[in-house]
């Protein structure tokens, strides 16, 4: 049995952390246990995307990270550059590389993971595996370390698609379960560590105005 959800408890708002800005788009490193956008209940109304509003009214979401997740979110400065980035996601042409701590020694070290997910209605948010219906999602990693006194190992995960949940559940059906996964993951690995190990490190992409390439990295907080 996995714990009921705690009071959502989002981390002072201690200016805004932004990585980069331009007349375009913003490119923000957010912090773990703060909501992308807003959830339901206005117990849930701050989020990164009002933090940023606040400064950048015209600012609007492209895509989101797990409340649990930390790292680089791109949000887009009004609806035209809004469209041009999710085409850009769409076309899979933003590249992204996140930084995790999962359970045990990864063999072999590197590959993918190509399974298809889909929602876990009796048990939502969690998703699942379904060959039958679920949608495509495809993720490589590759371990950089093997950490033998916490018997956990540092890896480097390549998402192709964009599911939800989809690095969580992937790591889990090779049985290395996130560290600190209060949705996935068995209590002993749950109980590892204080947060979901698990951080947006680097966004790779087209500029939608320049098309020039640039890159953003956030820097890892475990």
């Amino acid at each position: 049995m996995f714990p009921p959800p705690s009071p959502y408890q989002p981390p002072p708002d201690q200016g805004l952390p932004l990585i980069y800005v331009d007349e375009a788009l913003l490119v923000l490193d957010k912090p773990a246990g703060l909501l992308t956008v807003p959830g339901r209940g206005p117990e849930k109304a701050d989020c990164l995307a009002a933090r940023v509003q606040k400064l950048f009214p015209e600012a609007l979401i492209v895509h989101r990270l797990d409340m649990e997740t930390s790292g680089l979110v791109l949000m887009a400065r009004g609806p035209a550059m809004q469209r041009a980035l999710s085409q850009l996601f769409e076309q899979r042409r933003i590249n992204k590389r996140y930084l995790a701590r999962v359970a045990g020694r990864l063999t072999p070290e590197r590959g993918a993971v190509n399974l298809p997910l889909i929602t876990d209605w009796p048990r939502r948010p969690r998703q699942m595996v379904d060959h039958g219906i679920g949608k495509p999602s495809l993720t490589h990693y590759s371990s950089l370390h093997f950490d033998a006194a916490t018997q956990s190992s540092r890896v480097a995960l390549e998402p192709l698609t964009g599911r939800s949940h989809q690095l969580r559940v992937h790591m889990l059906s090779l049985g290395h379960p996130i560290l600190g996964d209060a949705l996935y993951a068995p209590e002993a690995v749950r109980l590892a560590a204080p947060r979901l190990m698990l951080h947006a490190e680097w966004l790779g992409f087209p500029h939608p105005d320049s098309t020039e390439p640039v890159e953003f990295t956030a820097p890892c907080p475990f």
